[in-house]
């Protein structure tokens, strides 16, 4: 689909526009990340000024979907500012990874040590991405997931769940090693495997735990609804973890998830509550006769 640079700078209007509702910035910014190229990017890019963890750390995820190396230079500024919340750094790392280019391991080696626990433990596994990449073998492994997503590791060669299982919860192992567990558990979808998968939130590592959450977003599957509102209900949960529960619900988008979603929205985590403003505009999309959340915008603007 050919947009103009016009609309897509219409629709960076919406992006970067406070004094919209969250869930329309966040529809024009899934709609620029599906158009793509260097417009969409820098009016992404702009949005980086904004006062709101959670936007920012969806753009930076955005960026890293995208896969194009023009958004290297501002993903990288984000990674290296130590006064932007240590989630939206982790982000940033995360899309680095994703994009996958190999000048890209000095950063991410300077980085995976990093203070904050959630930046540095980031940057290990999108190091081991690209050190993974670099491998002859895994040229023809590298394929968009069937969830339409770039993951921050492969799923492994393993099919059984309780190999699987207890590959995930092992925290001796590296984490690089754990996700490529998660998503294989994620790719089999069964019972087991969502069982499975609700084990990792006991893990110690926060970043870890919102990995499943988001998971089980991508999955879409009823199966999961207990584990995702028990996380959003634990307050003395880490915000990154709830916020990723929270827009998982949303994506699952039964009448239960709606409910739990509400009783959210004036949470006093800035990040939980607006992931639950996002949450219910995708849960009514989802039980509408939208084709897709993400370009609602374009009949706006064209």
């Amino acid at each position: 689909m050919s947009v103009s640079d016009s609309v897509l700078e219409g629709i960076g209007k919406v992006l970067n526009d406070p004094q919209r509702p969250m869930k329309e910035r966040f529809r024009a910014l899934f709609t620029l990340r599906n158009l793509g190229g260097e417009t969409a990017i820098k009016c992404i890019s702009e949005c980086f000024k904004d006062e709101s963890v959670l936007l920012k750390h969806e753009l930076a995820y955005c960026l890293g979907q995208m896969q194009d190396k023009r958004a290297i230079p501002i993903l990288r500024s984000i990674l290296e500012n130590k006064n932007e919340d240590p989630i939206v750094r982790h982000e940033a790392g995360e899309a680095l990874g994703a994009i996958g280019d190999p000048n890209l391991l000095e950063l991410l080696e300077k980085y995976q040590h990093d203070p904050a626990v959630e930046v540095a433990e980031t940057c290990q596994i999108a190091l081991q991405r690209l050190n993974w990449i670099s491998k002859d073998d895994s040229k023809d492994k590298l394929s968009r997931s069937k969830f339409a997503s770039i993951d921050p590791a492969p799923p492994s060669a393993e099919d059984n769940v309780e190999n699987l299982r207890q590959i995930l919860i092992d925290e001796s192992k590296t984490l690089f090693e754990r996700y490529r567990a998660m998503f294989s558990l994620r790719n089999l979808g069964t019972t087991e495997s969502i069982n499975a998968l609700g084990e990792g939130f006991r893990a110690s590592s926060a970043l870890f735990r919102h990995e499943v959450a988001f998971i089980f977003g991508q999955m879409q599957d009823e199966r999961s609804v207990p584990f995702l509102k028990k996380t959003l209900e634990d307050v003395n949960e880490h915000e990154m973890v709830r916020h990723e529960a929270a827009e998982a619900l949303g994506s699952i988008a039964t009448e239960e998830c709606t409910e739990v979603l509400k009783r959210y929205l004036h949470d006093p985590r800035p990040v939980v509550r607006e992931s639950c403003e996002v949450a219910l505009d995708m849960s009514e999309y989802e039980n509408s006769p939208e084709f897709q959340y993400a370009n609602t915008l374009l009949t706006v603007q064209s």
